[in-house]
């Protein structure tokens, strides 16, 4: 992963990423999901993402890892917290109420670092990594704990026509990623036009599936 490239990114305010409204998908499927209220939720290469208040709001405390120190420090400022921080072999950490997120590596976390997370939710991890880094990163999953749920949300067009990030994952590599410690249900796949930003890097049509995931 380019760490340099995405604290770029946020340096400059190329930020088309980061949505301005809560992730539909999350709102739709995580009550399905059945995850216990106050389990806490791990939340992948975090930015400044408005996912993070709405599962705080919904009872869940938020573990974000987020390569950023700009994103980090917005997310706060724009919530009104001031939060406390200290370093350990992960990062730097910044906790205030119910968030707690780390500046750091998200693949340098270990059974330890994801601090009793029993719920995922990657809207834009998967997705963020070439295809080289994406094995390892599902990897990083199997250190929660049997009976960590969570959803995946993933985007999937003709790669010919535009290379990443964001990049595309189709419904076979999710499967093989996540298999065979992860149960891989397909909840939703809708196709759309892209929006203005990926339409004018070429793509004429893009698909958005989310999953659900249960380690078993």
């Amino acid at each position: 992963m380019d760490a340099q490239m995405w604290e770029q990114r946020w340096a400059e305010g190329r930020i088309g990423f980061h949505q301005q409204t809560v992730t539909p998908q999350l709102e739709q499927h995580w009550p399905g999901l059945g995850v216990p209220a106050g389990a806490r939720v791990f939340v992948p290469l975090a930015g400044k993402s408005l996912d993070m208040v709405w599962l705080v709001e919904h009872g869940h405390p938020v573990l974000g890892v987020e390569l950023s120190q700009l994103a980090i420090d917005q997310f706060f400022a724009e919530r009104g917290l001031q939060p406390d921080v200290h370093e350990s072999a992960y990062g730097v950490h910044h906790v205030a109420g119910h968030y707690e997120l780390i500046r750091g590596d998200v693949f340098d976390l270990d059974l330890a670092g994801l601090g009793g997370c029993t719920a995922v939710f990657d809207r834009a991890s998967l997705i963020a990594l070439p295809a080289e880094d994406r094995p390892r990163y599902a990897r990083l999953f199997d250190h929660l704990a049997p009976g960590t749920r969570g959803l995946v949300v993933t985007l999937d067009y003709d790669q010919s026509r535009m290379d990443g990030p964001p990049f595309s994952v189709p419904e076979p590599e999710v499967d093989r990623l996540y298999a065979p410690a992860w149960q891989v249900d397909r909840l939703e796949r809708s196709v759309s036009e892209p929006e203005p930003r990926l339409a004018r890097a070429g793509l004429t049509e893009l698909a958005t599936t989310t999953y659900a995931l249960t380690h078993h």
